[in-house]
């Protein structure tokens, strides 16, 4: 059965997530002593910190990307060294052979520019393997054992980049999952303590319960401080 994929339950980026959390937490500080009557205590609330902590010490999409495309570029680099190493005995493979012969397609490199990685694997070691069949038919063409090694070595070098790139996509796949997962729970936890916060002020003071108001998109916040900025504007100009 195939996993299902985490989804986040906040629908605005992760650093606006924890700008959010801090700015409640300071908030929750302030009001500690409220909200020890609802069993909230200073070490609930300093646990909450630290999962934060964590939370922005994690990597970003944009540093797991850029670490999978650098090795998808050494994968390339690696595939184009092994395509000159197979040209190098299809050039001379051709010299002998016609290339619509049966000695010729053996080695199976035709359309080499469309394989897949897998495919251009196995093509290869092919060449390789089939290339030492013939040394004895190949070898007042130049083919040499030194030819044959370089496609094997290059194989080698390729099949290890391909490896370590399919190895950081993996990587980055878990990664995600597992920042959206601290992610909802820090989110879970806000959710409590907002609602305790405003719990505490609904009746008592309007502009610290709007402390604890959680904006569910990015669009929101961005409303919310550009009315508190013109507020404020207005404030210092009396």
């Amino acid at each position: 059965m195939k996993k299902q994929a985490t989804h986040r339950q906040y629908n605005y980026p992760d650093a606006d997530l924890y700008l959010q959390c801090m700015e409640r937490i300071k908030a929750a500080n302030r009001d500690l002593a409220s909200f020890a009557q609802y069993g909230y205590d200073k070490q609930r609330l300093a646990k909450f910190l630290a999962m934060c902590d964590k939370f922005r010490n994690l990597p970003d999409d944009d540093e797991l990307v850029g670490d999978q495309m650098l090795t998808t570029e050494k994968k390339s680099t690696a595939s184009e060294k092994l395509k000159s190493a197979i040209r190098s005995i299809m050039t001379r493979v051709a010299i002998k052979y016609n290339n619509r012969s049966g000695r010729y397609r053996k080695f199976g490199t035709a359309k080499m520019g469309d394989m897949t990685d897998a495919q251009l694997l196995f093509c290869g070691r092919r060449v390789a393997r089939v290339a030492r069949q013939q040394y004895d038919f190949l070898s007042d063409v130049g083919i040499s054992e030194n030819n044959i090694q370089k496609v094997v070595d290059t194989c080698r070098n390729f099949e290890n980049a391909l490896n370590i790139q399919q190895d950081k996509v993996a990587d980055r796949d878990i990664a995600v999952e597992n920042r959206i997962k601290q992610g909802n729970k820090i989110y879970e936890e806000l959710i409590v303590l907002c609602n305790i916060g405003k719990d505490i002020w609904a009746e008592l003071d309007p502009i610290k319960y709007e402390s604890y108001t959680i904006y569910e998109s990015n669009n929101d916040q961005k409303i919310l401080r550009k009315a508190k900025l013109a507020t404020e504007n207005k404030t210092d100009k009396k």
